[in-house]
C-alpha cells in the first residue's frame, strides 16, 4: 500500500485532510502502517508547535521530568519519541548529567529531525535515537531504568494489552505513561477517543495484568482538553544487573552489536542498516545476512 498511494496521500496531506482518518476508513482502528505514515509526512511539525507554545512545553516537560527525577534513573527510554521535543526538554530540565538516554519512533522522518532539534539543546546527557516499534522494541528485557511514553501508545485502541506487555519488558524498574486518560475523562472526551482510535483502557488493562500501579490521575498539563493527558506510574522488581548495551534485534530479542553502517545480531544473523545517521530498528528494517561478519 506504502508505494501504490504515498503520492496520493500527499496530495491529501497538501489539502489539509486528515491522513489517519482516511487510513483507518470505517473500522476506528489505527494500523501501524497507517500510523507511520500519517506521522511521517506530518514531521517537523511538532518542533514548529513547540517553538510556538513554548510555555506549555517548558511546564509539561517540566513535570516529568520532576516525575522521572524522583526515582533517579540512570537510564531512560522515551517510546514513541517523535521529534524529540519531549526528550530532550525533559533531560535539559534534569541535573543528572550521567542519566543514559534512548528514544524511538516508527518514523525515519521525525527521528531525522528529533536528532536535529536535539543537537540544539546542548545536553549534558547521551542520547541515542532510531526507528523502532513499539510491539516489538529493539531493546532487551530489563535494560532501562524508566520507560515512558507522552501519547505514543494513544493511537493504538485495542492493543492495551500488547503494548503495555512490551513497555514492561523492556523496563527495569518503571513504566510510566502520559497517555489519554479515557476512564477519567467526560463523555465528549471520551467519544473522540473512541472515533480516533485511540486507547481506552490501559489503567484496567494494567490492573488485569497483575501490574503495581503507583499512582493514576489527571496530569497537571494537557494540551487539549478533549484528549485529557493521564499519569499512570507501574513499579517492576528485578533483580536484574545493570545493561551496558541495551539494543536487541526486535525480531529475537537477542543483542545488537554495531559495526560501522549497521547494527547485527550474530544470534539472529540480521543486520539493521544507518540511514543518514538514522539506526533503522524496526522489523521491517531487518535485513538477513548470514556472510555479514565475513566481510
Amino acid at each position: 500500500m506504502k508505494d501504490k498511494q504515498l503520492a496520493f496521500i500527499k496530495s491529501l496531506y497538501n489539502k489539509g485532510e486528515n491522513i489517519m482518518s482516511f487510513l483507518r476508513g470505517q473500522n476506528n482502528k489505527n494500523s501501524t502502517e497507517a500510523i507511520l505514515i500519517s506521522y511521517d509526512f506530518q514531521a517537523g511539525t511538532y518542533i514548529q508547535y513547540t517553538n510556538n507554545h513554548p510555555d506549555f512545553n517548558s511546564n509539561y516537560t517540566k513535570h516529568i521530568a520532576q516525575t522521572l527525577a524522583d526515582f533517579a534513573p540512570s537510564s531512560i527510554l522515551e517510546v514513541g519519541v517523535g521529534e524529540a521535543t519531549t526528550l530532550a526538554n525533559v533531560l535539559a530540565k534534569m541535573e543528572d548529567s550521567h542519566i543514559k538516554s534512548y528514544g524511538f519512533d516508527l518514523s525515519w522522518s521525525r527521528i531525522k529531525y528529533a536528532y536535529q532539534y536535539v543537537n540544539t539543546k546542548e545536553l549534558k546527557q547521551s542520547v541515542f535515537l532510531s526507528t523502532g516499534d513499539l510491539f516489538q522494541m529493539p531493546y532487551l528485557d530489563n535494560s532501562i531504568d524508566i520507560v515512558y511514553t507522552s501519547h505514543s501508545i494513544e493511537p493504538n485502541g485495542g492493543r492495551e494489552k500488547e503494548a503495555l506487555e512490551e513497555l514492561y519488558r523492556v523496563a527495569k524498574k518503571y513504566v510510566i505513561l502520559l497517555e489519554p486518560a479515557y476512564e477519567l475523562a467526560n463523555k465528549e472526551a471520551r467519544q473522540r477517543m473512541k472515533n480516533n482510535g485511540y486507547v481506552t483502557s490501559l489503567h484496567s488493562t494494567a490492573l488485569s495484568l497483575g501490574y503495581k500501579v503507583l499512582e493514576y490521575r489527571l496530569f497537571d498539563y494537557c494540551a487539549n482538553p478533549l484528549n485529557p493527558t493521564g499519569l499512570m506510574i507501574i513499579e517492576k522488581s528485578t533483580e536484574k544487573n545493570a545493561i551496558t548495551h541495551p539494543l536487541a534485534c526486535p525480531v529475537t530479542r537477542t543483542s545488537l552489536s554495531f559495526d560501522e553502517n549497521a547494527y547485527f545480531s550474530k544470534s539472529s544473523l540480521l543486520a539493521y542498516p544507518i540511514l543518514h545517521g538514522v539506526p533503522c530498528l524496526t522489523p521491517d528494517d531487518a535485513i538477513v545476512a548470514t556472510k555479514f561478519l565475513n566481510f
